[in-house]
């Protein structure tokens, strides 16, 4: 699994980027052999303005499915890169467990296929 983390509006810290990589090493971890790469994009849409306008986008790039992509805008960086990551998870176990479910009802309907052809 690769982990590519880009900010477009503000210089990345060595912290935050640490902070970036512990959070996504400890939420996606269990599902890292299903995933190709993640790309982690930081911005601060409004600049020095302030408000809720910190958004953090995850990217995750799953082979042989389409890409999941989440994003999350809070007033504080750090709570939308725990959100956005977070929500990254469960959409990612929901993806894994549909196909599980669907190569499953794939496989029994050529089981079942196979058997009527030899009757």
């Amino acid at each position: 699994m690769n982990l590519h983390i880009q900010s477009k509006t503000f210089s990345l810290t060595g912290a935050l980027k640490q902070y970036v990589k512990r959070k996504v090493d400890s939420v996606i971890q269990q599902r890292a052999d299903h995933i190709q790469r993640i790309n982690v994009n930081l911005s601060d849409i409004n600049g020095p303005h302030g408000g809720i306008d910190k958004r953090c986008q995850v990217h995750l790039v799953i082979p042989r499915m389409p890409d999941i992509v989440i994003q999350d805008t809070q007033a504080n960086l750090y709570n939308a890169i725990d959100s956005a990551i977070s929500r990254a998870k469960v959409a990612l176990s929901r993806k894994l467990s549909r196909r599980q479910v669907k190569s499953r009802y794939t496989r029994s309907a050529g089981i079942d296929q196979l058997q009527l052809t030899a009757s």
